[in-house]
C-alpha cells in the first residue's frame, strides 16, 4: 500500500495535545506535504521513503523557533512515529488515513 495520503494526527506535546492532518505527496523514495493544525501550518522538508517508513523535518515558528525532526511507520492506515523537538525531547505521534 502506498504511503500517500492525509492522516489525521495527535502529538502528545509539552503545550497539550495538538491535533492536525499530515498530507504526504510521494515523489519516488521522496516525498513533500504539509501539517496543519491549529498551531498553524508546516512545510515537510527533506522527506524520504524506506518501505512504509517515513523520514523528514518540519520547522516550527509558533510559539517559538524549533527544528523538528520526524519518523513514522505506516501500517495499513495507522500512522505511529516520533517528533524529536530539540531540548523538549521525543513526542509520541499517531495517525489515521483519511483519504
Amino acid at each position: 500500500m502506498s504511503v500517500a495520503g492525509r492522516y489525521e494526527c495527535t502529538t502528545k506535546t509539552p503545550l497539550g495535545t495538538q491535533k492536525g492532518v499530515l498530507t504526504v505527496v510521494p515523489e519516488g523514495e521522496s516525498f513533500t506535504g504539509t501539517i496543519s493544525g491549529d498551531l498553524g501550518a508546516m512545510d515537510l522538508e527533506d522527506g524520504t521513503i524506506a518501505g512504509d517508513t517515513l523520514r523528514w523535518k518540519m520547522t516550527m515558528t509558533s510559539p517559538m523557533k524549533i527544528e523538528l525532526d520526524c519518523k513514522a511507520t505506516i501500517t495499513g492506515d495507522d500512522l505511529d512515529g516520533t517528533i524529536k523537538a530539540g531540548f523538549f525531547g521525543t513526542m509520541d505521534l499517531k495517525g489515521t488515513r483519511i483519504g
